[in-house]
């Protein structure tokens, strides 16, 4: 077989990548998401371990890993999380053991955490890490979309608002920050950093091989 042959066939898978997508609750990280996914199915979202009940419409395994209490802190204490922390009385986490076989199969996983779930998302995988924090174009656009939900008491609208000051306090963390005053140009800015973020030199572990078998082509 010549070089030119062995150049084609050459594997070129990618290691996968891990898209953090950070915001407060309300300025559009959740429907930014879902466009994301709907343009490109090849990423999936994470599915998190929770204390929380199960809601309506909701299915084990598939929305989250309901979990009680009980079988929570045998996962903190198993070191079988990848990061966890509490929200709004109840805990989330993320397996370690299906992140680490997406990266390695070359799959892309996407995660609705806060700052706290990133900085140990980071700590456990650094390299492999996206982090991307969604901005409101101003609070009380923030506080509008609260009420506009329907979902919440003013009670919880006033927390939720007190909460995202301290979440927004975070943003310089992050690799990219958006402001999201438009959802469809912030979710084509998103679908362009994945994009970018899947060419970097250390996510393509071909490219020594290719480049090696490149020069070494008689000509």
């Amino acid at each position: 077989m010549d070089r030119t042959a062995t150049t084609t066939m050459l594997d070129r898978s990618r290691r996968g990548l891990l898209i953090v997508l950070s915001s407060p609750s309300g300025a559009g990280k959740t429907t930014i998401s879902r466009k994301l996914m709907e343009v490109d199915p090849s990423i999936t979202m994470s599915v998190s371990a929770t204390t929380r009940p199960m809601r309506a419409g909701e299915a084990d395994g598939v929305d989250y890993h309901f979990v009680d209490d009980a079988a929570f802190d045998r996962l903190v204490a198993d070191d079988e999380l990848a990061e966890w922390a509490y929200v709004f009385d109840h805990r989330y986490g993320s397996p370690k053991e299906p992140i680490k076989e997406a990266l390695k199969d070359g799959r892309d996983i996407l995660f609705d955490i806060d700052w706290q779930g990133t900085q140990q998302l980071e700590y456990a995988f650094r390299t492999d890490l996206v982090r991307i924090f969604i901005l409101p174009p101003s609070m009380p656009d923030l506080e509008q979309r609260l009420h506009d939900r329907g979902t919440d008491s003013k009670q919880v609208i006033d927390f939720r608002m007190r909460r995202a000051a301290q979440e927004i306090g975070h943003w310089a963390e992050y690799d990219y920050v958006l402001i999201n005053d438009d959802v469809e140009r912030c979710s084509r800015d998103v679908q362009a950093i994945v994009t970018a973020e899947r060419l970097h030199r250390e996510r393509q572990p071909y490219l020594m091989q290719f480049v090696r078998e490149l020069v070494e082509r008689p000509n």
